[in-house]
Parts: C-alpha cells; sequence; structure tokens
C-alpha cells in the first residue's frame, strides 16, 4: 500500500470479506500499519458503501475487480458522485486491462492489481507499483520458479506457465515449491521504480479451481455437499455467469428418485435445503435448480460439470 502512495491520513474502505478470507484481515492491519483511517465496511450493502465513501471522504478502497463494477453502476443509479477517491486496490480474481480502463474512468481512481494466497501469508504477495508493468513479488520473502505444469519442467523469464513458490521467512507452515495453479510469467528485472523480481498478471489456472467473488471452489467441494444430501442424486452441473459484473454460480442437481413427488412444497423444502449446505460449506450464495431424475448429462469419458460462461458475450 506504501508502494503505490498510500500514506498516513489517507481513509481506506475495505470492502472485502472479514471471516476466514485472509484479504480482509491482512489489509486491515497492513493500512493501520501505515497509519491510515480504516473503514472496515466488509462485503454487500452497496448503497450503504456508497454512503460511507462519501461521509468519510474515502481516498483509497479494496475489493474485488467485479465487486467494483457493480459498485461504480449503483453510484451511477444512486446520481452519486464520489470525488474523494483516488486508489483502487482490486485482486482475488483475474480482471482484464479493459476492465482496468472502466473502473478507473467510472470511479475516478487509479488501479492497482493486488495478488496473494492465504497459503502464503495473504494479500500483498505480489503488488503492482506506480508503474503498473507487472506485480512486484517480495524477493526476500519468497523464492519464484515458473514450470509447465504438465512436465513440471522449470521455465525461463517471459515463458507462460504455472507459478511455483518457496517463502522464505514462514515459519507455522513452512511450504517447499508450493504450486499455486495460477498462470504466469516471470518478467525480466529493471523497472523503472527499482524494485526487482516482477511477475506478469494472472491470465487463469492450470488446474479446475473456480474463484467465484474472491472465493476458491473446487468442483470437488460441490460434489461432496451434494452426496450427502440424500434427496438429491449425485448428477449435478455447474454454471458461472457474470451478471452486472458479479460472478453468479448456478448449482443444477437431480432429485433422488426416492424423493420425487413432484410437490411443491417437498421441492422448496429440498432447494433450501441444499442451497444452505452449500453456503455452510463454500462460504458462499449460489443459485440451486432442482431437476427430475435422469435429465442431466452423462459423460462416458471424464465428466464436465462446470461450463464458465464469464468470459462469452
Amino acid at each position: 500500500m506504501t508502494m503505490v502512495g498510500l500514506r498516513e491520513g489517507d481513509v481506506f474502505q475495505n470492502m472485502v470479506n472479514y471471516g476466514m478470507f485472509t484479504g480482509g484481515l491482512g489489509f486491515h492491519y497492513g493500512a493501520e500499519k501505515i497509519g491510515l483511517t480504516v473503514i472496515p465496511s466488509a462485503t454487500g450493502n452497496t448503497r450503504r458503501q456508497i454512503e460511507m465513501i462519501q461521509d468519510f471522504g474515502v481516498t483509497a478502497i479494496h475489493c474485488t475487480p467485479s465487486y467494483a463494477m457493480h459498485l461504480a453502476e449503483v453510484a451511477e443509479e444512486m446520481h452519486a458522485d464520489l470525488p474523494s477517491l483516488t486508489t483502487g486496490l482490486f485482486g482475488a480474481e483475474p480482471w482484464s486491462d479493459a476492465m482496468r480502463g472502466e473502473l478507473e474512468q467510472k470511479l475516478g481512481v487509479t488501479a492497482f492489481d493486488s495478488y496473494g494466497l492465504s497459503e502464503l501469508f495473504g494479500p500483498g504477495v505480489a503488488f503492482e507499483c506506480p508503474e503498473r508493468h507487472g506485480l512486484h513479488i517480495w524477493h526476500d520473502c519468497y523464492f519464484v520458479e515458473i514450470i509447465n505444469p504438465d512436465t513440471g519442467e522449470v521455465l525461463g523469464d517471459g515463458e507462460r506457465g504455472e507459478l511455483v513458490v518457496t517463502p522464505l521467512a514462514k515459519e507455522a507452515m513452512p511450504l517447499l515449491r508450493y504450486r499455486t495453479g495460477d498462470i504466469t510469467m516471470k518478467l525480466e528485472d529493471g523497472c523503472l521504480c527499482g524494485r526487482a523480481q516482477k511477475i506478469s498478471r494472472i491470465t487463469g489456472r492450470s488446474d479446475d479451481m473456480l474463484v467465484i467473488r474472491g472465493i476458491n471452489v473446487f468442483p470437488s467441494q460441490i460434489e461432496h455437499v451434494l452426496l450427502r444430501i440424500p434427496e438429491v442424486g449425485n448428477q449435478f452441473m455447474v454454471y458461472v455467469d457474470r451478471i452486472n459484473h458479479l460472478d453468479e454460480m448456478t448449482i443444477e442437481v437431480e432429485i433422488n428418485r426416492s424423493y420425487f413427488s413432484g410437490e411443491l412444497q417437498d421441492l422448496a423444502r429440498i432447494q433450501k435445503k441444499v442451497v444452505k449446505e452449500l453456503r455452510d460449506t463454500l462460504e458462499l450464495r449460489t443459485t440451486v435448480r432442482l431437476v427430475e431424475p435422469g435429465t442431466l448429462p452423462r459423460f462416458e469419458g471424464k465428466a464436465k460439470r462446470v461450463i464458465d460462461r464469464r468470459d462469452q458475450k
């Protein structure tokens, strides 16, 4: 945060989850350490978030880029000006340069990319400097490699592959060559800011993990939840869409034939139960659609249960 110009006297609104998600408390304590006034607004209630920005004269915000887009839309609906904002820190999910331009235009901020993993410390593993050409990953804290995700071969600077990190200062849970699953590449040293060791912005994943509103979700987690609910079968499909710039996950699941009565009240009860079980495990709100037994696709080879439509026009 100091690197991008935040200083004592800035007012920082932290609009991410304050639960087990490390981005909340990590950024909160980091901001306090450099003397920022911290508004711990957490997630949700977008109109109230906008009112806080106006009331407290917030100069910097932190949230996912998709939520920032939603914030901008709601501010436009409210005819709310946010003249105090100057800096936006956005991370927890991949986002494009086109989205950066749109966020800067709509919110009047300079937008910086943030990268972190709970396994490595949380937020701030790598961060953009004012040059905004790649993210600096702290060379005194991490030894970084890029590998071919299929062969494990170590790649050179400028070759895109999977980020592998060995933390050098971690004590409670030391890690050796931790495979992050994130696709990036090492950039040559020589940044105008004088700092070393840069990686390019994250472009995707090497595994089947989904990032939904900053929360990591594996299809196997969904399957595990559904298998312990007797009222539903073991066939399901996951659809991920971006609606009003927010990620939305819809899960279609077949009802177990033994419980399929067709009665609306029974369907409503089962649906409510599935939604609750998924929310308790994933810490994420999902839409659940119950379908008749035998209606979802069957797969002879590897099942393709996830259809991510966020990049489709």
